[in-house]
């Protein structure tokens, strides 16, 4: 089997890693344009990319597939490099560009997405992001021929996944990639030799997983504590809940549920002692366990207040944005 793949971060990474060691022919590969990354802003191949060249794997990374699009020019060569390439099927995992009707078509078998989701609940750019962040129990890898919609294909394949107490869009996302990575290879060698069975999705139960923005990430100290504690957990490592305080804007990477105060306002420290920082939220308060300050290290709340102590009584600041 001729499978192509069309990936760019490392959730992707690691299913293509996956298929390479199952022996899966992968003629041509798709990953987005290199972009500036770093203090130095120096063009960084995706990891993707990296991993096609270190295994002799064809690369191509046109700006876009789409014919009568803005890079005509780049989608012919797309088209070209997959025309030539003669898939039996396309593998995409969060490869970050529409795949025009064309490219659906093209291959044998299809288009087979390795989606971070128990579809059809979180559909879109950020399933990992908000399921944590919607406090769900559990998540999982959903294996979807793809269609012309929004993650609206057929189901193939899935597996469930629980989410953690304490899992991050970190941990959960290292775990769903293995996951995929696994899944998909199943579902190839299924596809060889015709197993595989094709499920609509449900009608019901349809939520949307919306792109990650940077102001999000701005803590409302006005929100329950636990809805902050879950976004903390889901915007981690990106983009970091952060609050102000003394001109600073700090970012939170670890925080625990306590009790509140009747009567403190949203913001308040109740507590900077016995190695916790305690503040009252709308409803409860948070402990604030790992904090970082602009370009420092993420660090224990303790080793911080050594060097920048917080009194108990004063109110801090939602960052930016917050409650917008």
């Amino acid at each position: 089997m001729r499978v192509g793949f069309a990936g760019t971060p490392e959730f992707a990474q690691a299913a293509l890693a996956r298929l390479h060691e199952a022996g899966f022919s992968v003629p041509l590969v798709l990953t987005q344009p290199d972009r500036p990354a770093g203090r130095g802003m120096k063009l960084q191949a995706s990891p993707v990319k990296q991993y096609a060249l270190a295994h002799a794997m064809p690369v191509a990374q046109p700006r876009s597939l789409k014919l009568d699009g803005k890079y005509p020019d780049e989608a012919r060569m797309g088209e070209q490099a997959l025309r030539d390439a003669a898939l039996d099927v396309l593998v995409v995992a969060a490869y970050g560009l529409i795949l025009p009707q064309w490219v659906l078509d093209l291959p044998r078998l299809g288009c087979l997405n390795i989606h971070a989701s128990l579809l059809p609940r979180w559909r879109g750019a950020a399933p990992i992001h908000r399921a944590i962040e919607a406090g769900d129990a559990d998540t999982g890898i959903t294996i979807m021929q793809m269609d012309a919609g929004l993650d609206t294909g057929d189901m193939l394949m899935e597996e469930r996944v629980a989410i953690a107490p304490d899992d991050t869009t970190a941990t959960l996302h290292d775990r769903l990639a293995a996951l995929g990575g696994r899944l998909i290879v199943e579902a190839l060698e299924a596809a060889a030799c015709g197993g595989l069975q094709r499920t609509p999705q449900p009608a019901e139960g349809v939520t949307y997983a919306h792109k990650i923005e940077k102001a999000e990430a701005a803590i409302d100290w006005r929100l329950p504590a636990e809805v902050i504690a879950r976004r903390v957990r889901a915007f981690d490592p990106f983009p970091g809940a952060s609050f102000e305080h003394a001109g600073e804007t700090l970012k939170l990477w670890q925080a625990a549920l306590r009790p509140g105060m009747p009567g403190a306002a949203p913001g308040t420290v109740l507590a900077a002692d016995a190695g916790e920082l305690v503040v009252a939220c709308g409803e409860g308060a948070l402990a604030l366990l790992q904090l970082q300050r602009p370009g420092g290290k993420r660090q224990p709340t303790t080793a911080l207040l050594q060097a920048r102590p917080i009194a108990a009584g004063v109110c801090l600041q939602a960052a930016p944005g917050a409650g917008d």
